[in-house]
């Protein structure tokens, strides 16, 4: 029935352009590429064609045979599959899947601890992304490459000038990672991501302070997580001007860079116009870091006082300046990053700040810019003061608990909980916009904090089935993080993976995923599906479905390294 409905869509033209024939979906089995964790719960994927499921070992004995459940359509691929959970097999070892009517015969894996290699790997990503320093083969391997912009001679734009720092005037604003496909840096995309690197060592403390991912920094003091957010970190405090605490928007050139290597890109750097937005998110990460960093005064001696001098320095600015909406400059083509709802953003600095000094004006304002929570995005931010307000719960005063927010939290976390429960796919993302996949990796993110609050397996089961989905459990049937799975992305919109001549691209990458946001950035002639789940291609030109962003990253390493662990 449903291959007849998929096949009247594609007749009356509403999958224009598909790439597949409306066969495409029939006997395919979709499952995790890397593993089963042989304790926890174990789903699989077979078309509404396929009968029972047998797993033979590697004696080929068969040892378990699965009846799966009742075919389940889903209009965002618009196939139907039928769900086949082998929970009960958790015996460690390489199992054979095997079902009438199946195109393939896929091995799988149980074990310990399938995702160790990989909550490393979508780590280390972060150091391949450098900027302003080589990324050298004791840590990198073939993926070595010389500096690039080292950003010590950036140009204050017009839009950005200010009574002491004019126009034309030089500043030094080094370090960082490059933010997505370009070599540009954004405040407000990596505010999110390093809050993420933070909030994941906090989480998750033992784990990562074991964690070696083999970076420069490694055994110096402080644990490998924080030392690669921290080169992230010292770049956003040298984005805000001391003479009055405003946050400068992005570092960028003037257009986005050709598709040469970092140490290849040289055209002038500026800081570009100081945002509401970016000054907020600048002073929530701030704030954040002076806690964070307490512990480590060693390695970033007085670091946390500063942090936390320049956060509420940025506060000041913010409330002087509360709607100054980010407006690309006539000159400037490079990403965006505009954000015209500031009132998350007002709220997740309240929240950092109160936290940070307990003072009574940072209480007030958490409950006079309090929202209900959403999932994390990069210009979707109050669910980040969510999370770090129900860290610390029992320290709130009694004003801030009668906001309600962690019942408004939870209830958001059991809605995408009973979402994925009712889905065909076990997962859910109900939007498929612009870097879908990483809309997957920030509610597995937020099931599996849920999880730390209250070891409710709910939460944690869900979280997993988020990891299934990205790493091969998909209606694409990609694992969707480079270097992995058994059918690997491998022309990701990256300009170091597309310009190194290495055929496989670095390791460790979330690829955007699929989403029909525009159609326009490959040639015409590719073809593209036009339902969302499955509206994606493995090619360097789509940057609409294939790019990555370190915002996209950081969930996903919260997601694998608290599962991990």
């Amino acid at each position: 029935m449903y291959t007849r409905i998929f096949t009247l869509l594609l007749s009356v033209g509403l999958l224009a352009g598909f790439q597949h024939s409306p066969d495409e979906g029939k006997g395919r089995i979709l499952y995790n590429q890397l593993g089963y964790i042989n304790y926890a719960p174990k789903l699989l994927l077979v078309s509404e064609d396929v009968g029972l499921v047998r797993f033979l070992d590697g004696d080929g004995k068969e040892v378990l045979a699965v009846k799966p459940a009742a075919a389940q359509f889903w209009e965002a691929s618009g196939t139907a599959v039928r769900k086949v959970d082998f929970s009960s097999l958790t015996v460690p070892g390489r199992y054979t899947v095997v079902a009438p009517g199946a195109k393939e015969q896929p091995a799988i894996t149980i074990s310990s601890a399938p995702y160790h290699k990989l909550a490393r790997s979508v780590m280390k990503a972060f150091y391949l992304n450098r900027a302003g320093m080589p990324i050298v083969e004791q840590y990198a391997g073939k993926w070595a490459r010389p500096a690039g912009h080292p950003d010590t001679l950036v140009y204050v734009h017009p839009s950005a000038a200010g009574p002491i720092r004019k126009a034309g005037s030089v500043i030094s604003s080094p370090l960082g990672w490059y933010d997505a496909g370009d070599y540009n840096k954004y405040i407000v995309n990596s505010a999110i991501a390093t809050y993420i690197l933070f909030k994941a060592l906090e989480d998750f403390p033992a784990y990562y302070r074991k964690l070696n991912l083999n970076i420069p920094e490694t055994g110096k003091g402080a644990p490998d997580i924080l030392a690669e957010a921290m080169h992230n970190y010292r770049w956003m405090l040298s984005m805000q001007d001391p003479a009055d605490g405003g946050v400068y928007h992005k570092l960028t050139n003037k257009l986005f860079d050709e598709v040469v290597m970092p140490d290849k890109a040289t055209k002038e750097r500026y800081v570009v116009m100081k945002s509401t937005a970016a000054t907020l998110d600048f002073a929530a990460v701030a704030a954040h870091a002076s806690q964070t960093l307490k512990p480590y005064g060693k390695a970033y001696p007085g670091l946390a006082a500063e942090s936390l001098e320049k956060a509420e320095k940025a506060w000041i600015w913010a409330l002087q300046h509360p709607d100054v909406i980010y407006i690309q400059p006539g000159d400037i083509k490079t990403g965006a990053y505009g954000d015209r709802y500031l009132k998350d953003e007002f709220f997740w600095a309240a929240a950092e700040l109160y936290l940070a000094t307990g003072k009574q004006e940072y209480a007030d304002a958490i409950i006079r810019y309090y929202m209900k929570p959403a999932t994390p995005e990069w210009a979707v931010v109050q669910g980040l003061g969510f999370m770090s307000l129900i860290s610390a719960y029992d320290k709130l005063p009694v004003p801030v608990k009668n906001t309600g927010l962690k019942a408004d939290f939870m209830s958001h976390v059991d809605k995408l909980v009973a979402i994925s429960l009712s889905s065909p796919y076990g997962v859910s993302i109900q939007k498929f916009a612009w870097g879908s996949n990483s809309y997957v990796a920030n509610e597995g993110m937020l099931k599996l904090f849920m999880f730390q609050m209250t070891a409710d397996q709910k939460y944690y089961r869900s979280a997993l089935s988020d990891l299934d989905y990205i790493l091969g459990r998909n209606a694409t049937g990609y694992c969707f993080v480079t270097g992995y799975g058994d059918k690997q992305v491998m022309h990701i919109h990256h300009r170091p993976s597309q310009a190194d001549g290495i055929p496989e691209p670095l390791p460790g990458f979330l690829a955007g995923g699929p989403n029909m946001d525009t159609f326009s950035d490959c040639p015409p002639e590719t073809l593209r599906a036009r339902l969302p789940a499955i509206s994606y291609v493995d090619l360097e030109c789509s940057y609409s479905t294939n790019e990555i962003a370190i915002n996209w990253n950081a969930p996903l390493v919260y997601l694998a390294g608290g599962v991990d662990k």
